[in-house]
């Protein structure tokens, strides 16, 4: 990093400070020593820079600021390392709130555990087998925080920090937005279950698929962005050929209703319609 001219904004601790580089560009950086004895308007010492970090919102540095201000930094490095892994493997692009989510979120884990307060995630199953490869980089995450920290979180951390991982991958703002969506993927594949009286093969690519539908459909149901075309002659035409996997999905939109007060437009419905006839057909049933 040597060559690059910083100067200190705000001074987070001793560790972490604020800077803006010659262009005007605020970053923040993290090295040992970094804020000690130093004011707004001191350049940086470059060579105790260890890490340095860029966030687009400035509502969100701002709160990230106040954060760093009473959180170990390492936590910060545990943040960083998840959110890369989870770009990597999920090959998408997340929200940068999930750096101050996870930030809270760890630091506030390790204490409840040091302070022997058991957290259960009732929807543990449900967010591992909705969402495999967030849980997967939420793993990571717990071996991480095992690695820097020494305590052991237990895995119902895991499903807490996919959680974010997911509200991340689609723009959330609301924090309760993933569980609403896990919620209700978990009921409407109830509802095939039920209505066919069988059991699906979670590892199957048929399944991933139904879910990676329904993961969509909940995300535009719970955004206001459902689809609402008028192809008439596309929806008769599958009500007349899966009238079973239709009325399925009528049932679904019963649901949706009674539950959300929320109306599925006629297009949601026939696409619902073919997935359900897909998956249920995978699973024994007649080939398309």
């Amino acid at each position: 990093m040597s060559g690059r001219n910083f100067r200190i904004v705000t001074i987070i601790n001793n560790n972490v400070v604020s800077a803006v580089n010659e262009r005007r560009q605020e970053r923040i950086l993290v090295g040992r020593g970094i804020g000690f004895k130093v004011r707004r308007g001191d350049p940086v010492d470059m060579s105790k820079v260890d890490k340095e970090y860029y966030l687009r919102s400035k509502t969100i540095a701002g709160k990230l600021y106040a954060l760093l201000a009473q959180t170990p930094e390492i936590y910060m490095e545990i943040a960083d390392r998840i959110v890369k892994r989870a770009v990597e493997v999920l090959d998408a692009d997340l929200d940068e709130s999930i750096f101050l989510n996870l930030i809270d979120h760890i630091s506030f884990a390790v204490t409840r555990f040091q302070d022997g307060l058991e957290f259960k995630n009732t929807l543990l199953w449900e967010i591992a087998h909705f969402y495999p490869l967030e849980h997967q980089v939420a793993q990571y995450g717990l071996e991480l925080i095992k690695e820097h920290t020494g305590f052991q979180l237990p895995p119902d951390e895991a499903g807490s920090i996919a959680v974010y991982i997911v509200n991340a991958e689609f723009d959330s703002k609301d924090r309760n937005a993933a569980v609403r969506m896990t919620e209700l993927i978990h009921k409407i594949v109830s509802v095939v279950r039920y209505q066919y009286h069988t059991n699906f093969d979670e590892e199957s690519v048929h399944f991933v698929r139904f879910i990676t539908h329904l993961k969509f459909f909940a995300s535009r149901l719970f955004g206001d962005k459902m689809l609402d075309g008028d192809d008439r002659d596309f929806q008769e035409l599958i009500q007349e050929k899966y009238p079973e996997a239709y009325e399925c999905a009528g049932k679904i939109s019963r649901l949706v209703w009674g539950d959300y007060q929320i109306a599925i437009p006629e297009e949601e419905l026939v696409y619902l319609t073919v997935y359900i006839k897909r998956i249920t057909t995978a699973e024994g049933r007649e080939k398309e």
